[in-house]
């Protein structure tokens, strides 16, 4: 009876040595930047990490766009910033990134209404819902996750690459995930269904956005837009309960209680969004607001190429698109 009770004593000290390591160690933004006259768009805005990003940046007096396909959500997410902030000019709008016309509809909504943009934070994404096609033939998680990410970012560089200044270049942010390193480019069959495991469809979607802003900075250079990646860390948000509800709030708790909050979780892209070094790189992957180093294979450039002949194929973009993309407003 002893000999038991020592080992749970044991399993739970290391337990909870583990949490206060994990929370001790966890960074913060500690930008004082102020926004006023700035524009950014948060893709996923309206909860979790995203909501937390939305809403720091409104306290810093940006014009705030927050984006998601859930009508009721955007609205409710709209107001609770404002009345968190006071920020009046907080925006909600339509966009759903498993659907190539409502990116399309999206991006050219902001191009005839907006003046400038200065940051894109590229937040959206889903967990592990299941494998199946979206209606545009695509990987319901990779087009999420990558595709509508990919067509986005395009559509909006030339308002991007209005606004960006020598000395002050706009930002595009991408949420990637510590398991890219387990994803792979098979671009034969990153589309495919019931052939890979589910959570390597997911971790082959977050590689696909490393070597998309690798490739993407290639193509920007001596531009004013930057393009990095962030690895918010293992965060206790709902995204889990794409699992199942049972163990995803497992799952979400033991985040919740071992590693980061979503306020937390969020730090690294406000990092990467504010900070003024941060704004200086390009394409570099920061985890706890440090530049880390991705996956080795994600820095490879054939293969980033290849990735981007391919997706620009599958999003539809014709040539003349492409070009236009790459020119400013």
């Amino acid at each position: 009876m002893f000999g038991v009770l020592l080992i749970i004593a044991t399993i739970v000290i290391i337990a909870l040595s583990v949490a206060v390591y994990q929370k001790s160690t966890n960074a913060i933004c500690t930008s004082r930047r102020r926004l006023e006259g700035k524009t950014v768009i948060v893709t996923g805005g309206t909860a979790g990490m995203g909501l937390h990003i939305a809403t720091d940046l409104a306290h810093r007096g940006a014009r705030v766009i927050i984006a998601c396909p859930f009508e009721e959500e955007g609205t409710n997410a709209r107001k609770q910033i404002i009345q968190d902030t006071e920020n009046e000019n907080v925006v909600f709008k339509l966009l759903d990134l498993a659907s190539l016309k409502s990116v399309r509809q999206f991006a050219a909504d902001i191009l005839k209404t907006e003046d400038r943009l200065d940051i894109l934070l590229n937040n959206a994404g889903v967990g592990v819902p299941g494998d199946f096609l979206t209606a545009d033939g695509m990987n319901f998680i990779m087009q999420v996750n990558y595709y509508g990410t990919f067509l986005l970012s395009l559509l909006l560089l030339p308002l991007l690459k209005k606004t960006g200044k020598p000395g002050e270049s706009s930002r595009i942010i991408t949420t990637a995930s510590f398991l890219h390193m387990f994803g792979s480019v098979d671009i034969d069959n990153l589309n495919r269904t019931n052939y890979w495991n589910i959570i390597r469809i997911y971790g082959n979607s977050k590689i696909c956005l490393v070597l998309f802003a690798n490739e993407l900075t290639k193509r920007l250079k001596n531009s004013h837009v930057v393009i990095n990646n962030v690895d918010p860390g293992l965060a206790g948000t709902m995204i889990y309960h794409s699992l199942n509800m049972v163990r995803g709030t497992i799952i979400r708790l033991g985040c919740l209680f071992f590693f980061k909050t979503p306020w937390q979780g969020a730090q690294t892209a406000l990092h990467a969004a504010l900070d003024k070094k941060a704004g200086e790189v390009s394409g570099a992957y920061f985890r706890n607001c440090q530049i880390k180093s991705a996956v080795k294979r994600a820095y490879c450039e054939k293969t980033a190429k290849a990735l981007w002949e391919e997706s620009v194929r599958l999003v539809k973009l014709t040539e003349d698109e492409v070009v236009q993309c790459f020119k400013s407003l």
